[in-house]
């Protein structure tokens, strides 16, 4: 998908116009679903590589299945086992994202090293994701080294007119795994640290991909942070870190209900039981799709019933 010129984008942050809702079913991951899902370790054969491919195109399937509108439906899926699926995805005009992190890495890492601008460009993603892991009471040593990383992506995505995506994930240090309310009382405030550390970097986002809240004043300050000086076409999205359904439908209204927050991006929470039953042969492809596609639509269900709970 071509990324058109937007009249609305800030000079900080060119791409395509922002969608008012967008809904995507994320199943890029790499290394969960080697290790996780099938007990594969790298170098995968020829045959392990189809089998990964085979579980992609069940959750792929689903996503068709609960017909969203272009509109505001969107895939998310990754290069090594989902470039024919990005390419099904174009040709029918779905909106797509492909990451450009290594799986399973604590500190930040180019899949592809050097060559990642090359990728990008042949699977032509309408947004290009990262998933990084940055605590601000962390490793200074290690945020600074990814934070340059990141800002040279946001350069060339930024000259390229392709919108970033950014995941970020705020995993608790050593000295504050023990606070019974990091979720809910020091988390929160992170975020909104990290994020305002990563623009004074020169990373910038025109989504935010980040863990849900529970309480409105910190969606709030969320979206604060991502639009901060003047980068109003910024948007965020809420991520499902493979919560139960019940907490994530909490996120999802919590942050429906926030201007700013434009949908989510849940992707284990859809798929993984129903993959692990179609994997023990309890279930077949098409029951594992259809289940796939209820609970995918669900999560849409939630999240416009919180927004017009939000008025």
């Amino acid at each position: 998908m071509t990324t058109p010129d937007s009249q609305n984008a800030s000079p900080k942050n060119p791409g395509l116009p922002q969608p008012s809702a967008l809904y995507i079913l994320p199943f890029d991951h790499r290394d969960s679903f080697e290790h996780g899902l099938f007990g594969f370790s790298p170098p995968l054969s020829a045959e392990q590589t189809e089998q990964v491919k085979a579980a992609k195109q069940v959750v792929y399937q689903g996503f068709l299945q609960a017909g969203v509108s272009l509109d505001s439906g969107g895939i998310l899926v990754d290069e090594q086992f989902g470039a024919e699926i990005l390419q099904d995805a174009h040709a029918r005009g779905v909106l797509t994202a492909c990451p450009a992190e290594k799986s399973g890495q604590d500190e930040f890492e180019f899949e592809y090293g050097d060559d990642y601008q090359a990728h990008i460009e042949a699977m032509n993603p309408s947004y290009v994701k990262v998933l990084v892991r940055y605590n601000p009471a962390g490793d200074a040593a290690l945020n600074a080294r990814q934070a340059a990383k990141l800002a040279g992506l946001s350069k060339y995505l930024r000259a390229a007119r392709r919108p970033l995506m950014f995941e970020l994930l705020v995993p608790a240090t050593d000295a504050q795994k023990d606070a019974a309310d990091y979720d809910t009382r020091t988390r929160p405030g992170l975020m909104v640290q990290a994020i305002h550390e990563l623009q004074d970097a020169g990373v910038e986002p025109q989504l935010w991909k980040v863990e849900g809240v529970g309480e409105h004043g910190a969606a709030a300050a969320l979206v604060a942070a991502a639009r901060r000086g003047g980068r109003d076409d910024t948007a965020l999205i809420i991520l499902g870190r493979g919560a139960d359904d019940d907490q994530v439908k909490r996120w999802l209204e919590v942050a429906a209900r926030v201007p700013g927050f434009i949908g989510f991006a849940v992707g284990r929470t859809t798929f993984w039981d129903a993959l692990k039953r179609w994997r023990a042969d309890e279930i077949t492809a098409e029951q594992a799709s259809a289940e796939i596609a209820r609970n995918y639509s669900g999560w849409i269900e939630a999240f416009e019933a919180g927004r017009s709970k939000g008025g």
